[in-house]
């Protein structure tokens, strides 16, 4: 039997992996929804398993068309473009729907529904992003470690690849509903470090940033500021 997934934001990074290990299992067929289809990557469009449709976030009439949620964007799209998705679900009895952040306002809605079942997939933090410029934790061509807190947190994470590979499983199972937990490892930026010595055999600094206190004052600040700019926020 066929198990059809819905990717809703196909042409994002996450979703383009998540796609290409769906492709790997000849009982997959996946429909990705995107606001362009000309974004879409060349094996994704070229396979016969998969299918593109074209249309807004918003668009309750094509997103009833055909769901793992891939989105990521500000407050609205974030929390209400999931809505729609649940509400297309639920009118049309499929079982599960795969959400993202913002999990706990998705999760509370979800559970008015009565045909749909929520999938939270926990895997901590995406550690490709973590360890890029983008979150500047390691200084670029330097051997710099920046945090926030004590040094000692420890940090769950899973690469993009291996988190693509937990979710494509559980998309084959329609048993596996509610929370589902994975992790690739755990570490603190310490021990981070410490490796890093051992590796390269280079002292690293550690630069602390402030407490974690002072971090959710900066966050909050930065996100009253300008709420749709989640990128000024989301890197510290």
């Amino acid at each position: 039997m066929t198990t059809t997934v819905g990717i809703a934001g196909i042409t994002g990074k996450f979703a383009r992996i998540l796609a290409s290990h769906l492709l790997k299992h000849s009982d997959i067929s996946t429909r990705g929804y995107c606001r362009n289809a000309s974004k879409v990557s060349a094996p994704l469009t070229s396979s016969s398993q998969v299918q593109i449709i074209q249309g807004e976030a918003f668009d309750k009439e094509r997103i009833r068309t055909f769901v793992v949620c891939c989105y990521l964007g500000d407050d609205n799209l974030m929390l209400e473009g999931q809505k729609v998705l649940i509400d297309a679900c639920e009118e049309n009895k499929f079982g599960q729907l795969f959400v993202k952040d913002p999990m706990k306002h998705v999760k509370a809605y979800l559970e008015t529904k009565h045909n749909v079942k929520g999938v939270h997939i926990l895997i901590g933090g995406f550690m490709d992003p973590v360890f890029s410029p983008f979150f500047n934790i390691p200084g670029p061509m330097s051997a710099i470690f920046r945090y926030w807190g004590e040094g000692d947190e420890v940090w769950e994470g899973t690469s993009y690849d291996n988190a693509a590979e937990y979710i494509a499983a559980v998309a084959r199972d329609p048993t596996a509903v509610g929370i589902q937990k994975f992790v690739g490892g755990r570490s603190s930026v310490c021990s981070v470090a410490e490796s890093f010595r051992k590796i390269y055999k280079v002292k690293p600094t550690l630069e602390r940033l402030g407490s974690l206190e002072d971090l959710h004052k900066r966050m909050h600040a930065l996100r009253e500021e300008d709420p749709a700019n989640v990128f000024q926020y989301m890197s510290l």
